[in-house]
This record gives C-alpha cells, sequence and structure tokens, in this order.
C-alpha cells in the first residue's frame, strides 16, 4: 500500500524541542528520495509477537495522601492527566497490599496475633486515601484500567522471625496467608475496585533487610502457589485472577522461571529494573518468554530509586546526572550496571527494549511524590514523574510523565508488537499494530545529532522521517478510509 492512503501523525518530547506534543501536519517530513547517512528502520510486520496488556503506574500510600493535601483542582488535574483519554491514558497499575516503604507507616490489614481464620481482617488503613483515589481514577477513565495488588510482607505474627523485614512465612500458616488474598479481593470489590491480579510477593529476595519483606526460594514460592494460593483463590470463585511469580530484578529471571513452569496456577511472570541503570537483560527476558510463551511478562515496577526529585529543571531530566542505589552500594564487581544516567534516556531505552523482548506490561512506580521523593516511613528517596508540593499547591509533570505518554497513550491494550530493526545502533526503536489496525512506531534518538530514519515494511513505499537530536518521537501511520 501506497503512502497516499495513509496518514502519518507524528508526537514528540525533546530535550531541545518542547515537552510532549503533536508535530504539525505540515512539518512531518515523508519524502521518497535517499538522504545522506540516513539510517533504515525496517519492520517485519509478519513478525507478529506479544499482545500489550497495558502500561501505568502506582497507586500507593504515599501518592494518595498527597494528591487529598492537594487543592480538588490540583487532585482533578492529576488524575486526569494519567487516567483520562486526553492524557496518558493509563492501563495497567499496581497496588499493595499491607504497608509497603512508600506508606507512612507500618500496618496490617491482620494486625491480631494468631488470628488464623482472619476474624478481624480488615482494609480499613487504605479507606482514607488509597481506595478513594483509585475509585477517582476509575471515574475518570473512559476504558478502565487493570490493578495488580502485591504483598510485601505478611502480617509479622505470621512469619517465622515475627519482624515487618525479612524472615519467611511460617509453614502452618500457609492457608491463612492464601487466604488473605482471597479476602482482599473480597473486600477491595466490596468498595467498588476489582483487583485483575497478584503478585506473590514483592522482591522475594528481599530489600537488604530495609523495609516490609518476605523471603521465599523460587521452590518455596512455587509450593505455595501449587498448593495453597492457586486453590484457594479457585475454591472461593477467585479463580479468574492473574498470579504473577518472581516480581524482582530481571538478572534472576532464569532459576526462577525454571521452576515456576510449566505450573497452571501462575499467569505469568513480574519483573524490575534495578539490576541496572543501563542494562534491561533481553536474553533473560527471551528465555522467560521461551520458558512460558503464553503467558504474562509484565515489568511491575520502575522508578529513579535512591534520588531526591528535582523540581522545575526539565533538562536535568535529559542529564546524566542522576544516580541510583547501586552506584554508591553495589558490589565492585557490578559496579558498572550504575553508572551515572539521564533518567529520560534510562525510561525510553528501558521500555522499548523491554517491549522489544516480549515483556506485554510496564509499570512505574509511585504516580505522586513530594518534592523530597515521598512521603516514605524509611526514608527511601524516589522520583515519580508527577511532584508536588502540597503547601504550595503546585504540581510539576516532570518530562518522565512525557515518555509514559509515548507509550500508554498509543499503544493500547490488544496491541501487537512486531519484529523491527534499525541499522542506527544509537536509535532504538519499537513497532506494533494497534487494536484498530494501525501502526505506531515509538524511536528514541539519544545523540547529539538529529537522525533520517528511512521506514520499511509498513507500506508499499519506504518513507522517511526525521527524529531529532536527544527525542522521543511516536509515528502513528493509519490507513485512510477508501
Amino acid at each position: 500500500m501506497s503512502m497516499e492512503r495513509f496518514h502519518l501523525a507524528a508526537f514528540e518530547t525533546s530535550r531541545h524541542g518542547g515537552r510532549f506534543h503533536a508535530v504539525p501536519q505540515e512539518t512531518i517530513a515523508a519524502w521518497d528520495q535517499p538522504v545522506a547517512d540516513e539510517a533504515t528502520l525496517r519492520v517485519d510486520a509478519a513478525q507478529r509477537k506479544q499482545r500489550v496488556t497495558g502500561f501505568g503506574g502506582s497507586f500507593t500510600d504515599a501518592s494518595a495522601y498527597l494528591v487529598y493535601q492537594l487543592s480538588p483542582a490540583q487532585r482533578q488535574r492529576i488524575l486526569e492527566a494519567y487516567f483520562h483519554e486526553d492524557g496518558a491514558h493509563y492501563s495497567l497499575t499496581r497496588t499493595h497490599m499491607n504497608s509497603c516503604d512508600f506508606s507512612r507507616f507500618q500496618y496490617s490489614y491482620a494486625p491480631v496475633e494468631g488470628d488464623v481464620d482472619l476474624v478481624h481482617f480488615s482494609i480499613h488503613p487504605d479507606r482514607e486515601y488509597l481506595l478513594p483515589m483509585i475509585r477517582e481514577a476509575q471515574a475518570i477513565s473512559t476504558d478502565g484500567f487493570k490493578v495488580i495488588a502485591s504483598p510485601w510482607t505478611a502480617p509479622p505474627w505470621m512469619k517465622d522471625n515475627r519482624a515487618w523485614v525479612g524472615g519467611r512465612l511460617r509453614p502452618e500458616l500457609r492457608p491463612t496467608w492464601a487466604n488473605f488474598f482471597v479476602k482482599h479481593a473480597q473486600a477491595y470489590a466490596a468498595e467498588g475496585v476489582s483487583i485483575w491480579g497478584y503478585t506473590v510477593e514483592n522482591e522475594p529476595h528481599g530489600n537488604g533487610d530495609n523495609w516490609e519483606s518476605m523471603l521465599y526460594s523460587p521452590q518455596e514460592m512455587t509450593d505455595f502457589v501449587e498448593q495453597h494460593l492457586g486453590p484457594t483463590l479457585e475454591a472461593n470463585g477467585l479463580g479468574h485472577l492473574h498470579v504473577l511469580g518472581y516480581d524482582q530484578n530481571r538478572e534472576g529471571l532464569d532459576e526462577w522461571v525454571s521452576v515456576m513452569y510449566p505450573s497452571e496456577h501462575f499467569a505469568g511472570t513480574a519483573v524490575h529494573w534495578y539490576e541496572s541503570t543501563i542494562d534491561h537483560f533481553p536474553d533473560a527476558l527471551d528465555r522467560a518468554h521461551e520458558a512460558a510463551p503464553d503467558k504474562f511478562l509484565i515489568q511491575t515496577e520502575a522508578c529513579c530509586d535512591a534520588q531526591v526529585p528535582v523540581w522545575q529543571d526539565d533538562d536535568w531530566y535529559w542529564r546524566a546526572e542522576a544516580t541510583d542505589w547501586g552506584y554508591t552500594w553495589r558490589e565492585p564487581e557490578k559496579k558498572h550496571l550504575h553508572p551515572k544516567y539521564a533518567p529520560v534516556h534510562r525510561y525510553a531505552r528501558d521500555l522499548i527494549g523491554c517491549l522489544n523482548h516480549w515483556v506485554d506490561g510496564w509499570i512505574d512506580w509511585n504516580l505522586v511524590l513530594d518534592r523530597q521523593g515521598g512521603p516514605n516511613w524509611f526514608e527511601n528517596w524516589c522520583v515519580a514523574p508527577v511532584i508536588v508540593d502540597p503547601e504550595r499547591d503546585e504540581v510539576y509533570f516532570t518530562p518522565l510523565y512525557d515518555v509514559m505518554c509515548h507509550f500508554s497513550k498509543f499503544l493500547r491494550p490488544g496491541a501487537t508488537v512486531l519484529g523491527s530493526t534499525c541499522s542506527d545502533l544509537d536509535v532504538v526503536a519499537v513497532a506494533a499494530e494497534t487494536p484498530d489496525g494501525s501502526h505506531a512506531i515509538v524511536c528514541f534518538n539519544p545523540s547529539d545529532s538529529p537522525r533520517t530514519l528511512r521506514i520499511e515494511g509498513l507500506a508499499e513505499d519506504a518513507f522517511r522521517v526525521v527524529v531529532g537530536a536527544q527525542t522521543l518521537q511516536t509515528l502513528l501511520l493509519k490507513p485512510l478510509e477508501s
């Protein structure tokens, strides 16, 4: 099909050319003649890969508390920016079950020692801010969004060390802990929030014994899901909920998927990005897909961690000044995985890299944080795409919000990722067919000079576009009606 039968639109975020915006139609390059030093982006429309589950962020106690310290107008502005179809249009989200590090204090829904029947189970701590925020977002969302819930720990009394941090689930309380998930799903449904799925445990390797955690080996988690969680959900009419295993860094995937599968109680695998600021571990993602090609592979958490947000300075997010936990704490032999990095670069490259290696969903961490990077009972400061100053009732949409828009707004649930290759190793790109039969290409040029891309494979004739220096661009190729 020739270019005359397509409508080409483009959206850009650039260090030099402004925030997320539509490129005027008359400035989109689509010429036919070769250009010196052009690169070729070849899309293989016949190589149909994974279907997109969604993109989004996480509802945390910290984020929910903050939005209710703002004026109603500012709260509405944030939620519309994230969930309305005119904004980022988020489709996949996460929240915590019991408290997490981004809670203002530690709490459990079953605080009574020895309550093995969960008679005193209550989600009361979530009713003040967390549930209202989710419901307001639901009211704004046109298409709705999926919610994944993750426990950081069981109540301390259920664990062998009887502490919030570390320790393992006591074997005799595995049935109680499985029933805890049932109680949570039922209680949230009664509040108008349907859970789509659960991860079994956030970061089962632990987090350095810093905040809420509970340890599992791959075999322990698989046994718990096979013998308790899966059957208990099914027995209570909740077998439709999606159980995701692992839920920690991609570097450890091989060990986990080799034990988890072929268990039918696991709907998929969840991963995080904190093992490295520069490596998205494509080989490990490929092997995880090969181990379970029909199951979900979802990135459930990512953020600029161990970093206080920079306020109202867009350019900082394009500069290689951010550091992470590993910059100071990593073992010398793995220090190279944690250099200083530019936040926009990291988000864009990771999203594109994950999609090209079978990840079907990508969830950012906190939706909203304050200027310190909290509130957080452990003072584990991090960056979010939206930063607020409640005292001044001010909101700062960082460029990270723009990056998320390039994916969540256009690669809607049900889109199919296509095979693609680019001859310019500096440029990274991902292509997809959208549910309405259009095509979307997200490409990122992190270099300091513009790149001309000759795009092949989506029309009879190749066409060319220019991706500016340090620019993230989404192209939409829509067939014209006959």
